[in-house]
C-alpha cells in the first residue's frame, strides 16, 4: 500500500486502486448539485462499452479538477509537445461507391 504527501494530508493508495483502470471514454453528466464522470473502455468489433469508474464531485471540485487538468496539459506540452487530437474520419459503409472503380 503506497502513502503520498500532498498539500500536508496523507493519503492512502491501495493496491487494488493502484493497478489503475483504462479508459478510452469519459461520459460526464451532471444536475445543480453534483458532476459524475464515468470512465468507460470502448473496444473495437465490441458493441457495449462497460463503465470501469464512476466519480461524482461537487461543482466546484468539478470545476478545480478542469483548472488541475488545464495546468497539467500546459506543463506536459512543454516538456512533451503538443497533443494532437486527430479529427473524425467519416463513417463509412463498407460497400462500393459510385462511379469508383
Amino acid at each position: 500500500m503506497a502513502e503520498m504527501k500532498q498539500f500536508g494530508l496523507d493519503v492512502e493508495l491501495g493496491d487494488d486502486v493502484a493497478q489503475g483502470h483504462y479508459s478510452n471514454l469519459a461520459i460526464i453528466s451532471h444536475s445543480t448539485s453534483e458532476f459524475i464522470l464515468d470512465f468507460a473502455t470502448v473496444l473495437p468489433g465490441v458493441q457495449k462499452a462497460r463503465v470501469k469508474s464512476r466519480i461524482i464531485l461537487t461543482p466546484e471540485h468539478a470545476k478545480r479538477l478542469l483548472r488541475s487538468l488545464q495546468e497539467n496539459i500546459v506543463r506536459y506540452e512543454t516538456n512533451v509537445g503538443k497533443i494532437e487530437i486527430p479529427k473524425p474520419q467519416p463513417a463509412s459503409d463498407g460497400g462500393p461507391k459510385m462511379g469508383q472503380a
